[in-house]
């Protein structure tokens, strides 16, 4: 069996298909790990949603902020924005219950012992080691799943707290720990999430660094999976493999194995290019 990873989606299916007739997926003996953000504005949402959700336990998938949003939108929690009328034909489709509902089961984090591999959709901070950010990330998807779902949707929006401690509690809490593992891109040396920043490395600002860089890491040592962060593209650095290589901004889908020692390979976006 081969484990292949896959870059940020986000609506792109042509590309999806190409890419994975490039790397030669076979359902049923090899396994996709996608790393989020499987919709909006990439113009075939629900195709990609319907696809991923068909390939059962061919797939793994963790949820990454637009996913999020979607789900958000849909069970009451935030209204549509300007740019999310690419997610109008997900909530307009006749099975919409059936993918909302198996998107809602979709964890915010995956660890796999066997290969030794952890994915997210955005990173950790450098309060987490490994066995913590398991526990957070199983608190969210518990929220996530439970009957009080509406209230994580409306609440978790926000930059605040962007620091981490282990009292934190109730919204302040699960809103953290969503913006860590779903929207984390830099933070500052005193490991404070720097969330307004979107931008490439030489615009990054001075007191900010990549949350793969910061120094006393408690996760160092384990072996990460993201994406994300589409300004920033591949990288493979600190045991972090990030996948984001701004597919949907006319750069590239891009899918690394992970079983075994593979280079990435990439197809290219057929959308305009937006960097």
């Amino acid at each position: 069996m081969a484990v292949w990873a896959v870059g940020d989606v986000q609506g792109c299916f042509v590309e999806l298909e190409a890419l994975l007739e490039r790397i030669g997926f076979t359902p049923r003996r090899d396994q996709l790990w996608f790393v989020g953000d499987l919709v909006n504005r990439g113009p075939a949402s629900l195709e990609v949603l319907r696809f991923v959700a068909g390939l059962g336990d061919d797939a793994r998938v963790v949820l990454g902020n637009h996913d999020l949003h979607l789900l958000a939108i849909a069970r009451g929690g935030a209204k549509l924005r300007r740019g999310d009328r690419t997610l109008q034909p997900i909530l307009d489709a006749p099975d919409r219950e059936r993918l909302l509902d198996w998107l809602q089961a979709r964890p915010v984090l995956h660890h796999d012992a066997a290969i030794g591999c952890t994915m997210v959709h955005a990173g950790l901070p450098p309060q987490w080691d490994l066995a913590l950010a398991r526990r957070c990330a199983n608190e969210l998807e518990s929220a996530l799943r439970g009957e009080h779902s509406l209230r994580l949707f409306e609440a978790m929006y926000g930059n605040q707290p962007d620091r981490w401690r282990d009292d934190l509690e109730g919204d302040d809490r699960l809103r953290f720990i969503t913006n860590a593992l779903t929207r984390l891109r830099v933070c500052d040396r005193s490991g404070r999430l720097r969330l307004e920043f979107k931008g490439p490395l030489e615009q990054m600002p001075s007191d900010a660094m990549p949350w793969f860089r910061a120094p006393r890491r408690r996760w160092a040592g384990a072996r990460i999976v993201c994406g994300h962060w589409s300004a920033l593209g591949y990288v493979d650095e600190n045991g972090v493999l990030g996948l984001d290589t701004g597919c949907v901004w006319g750069g590239t889908l891009t899918a690394q194995r992970l079983d075994v020692p593979a280079a990435p390979v990439a197809v290219p976006s057929t959308l305009p290019a937006v960097f």
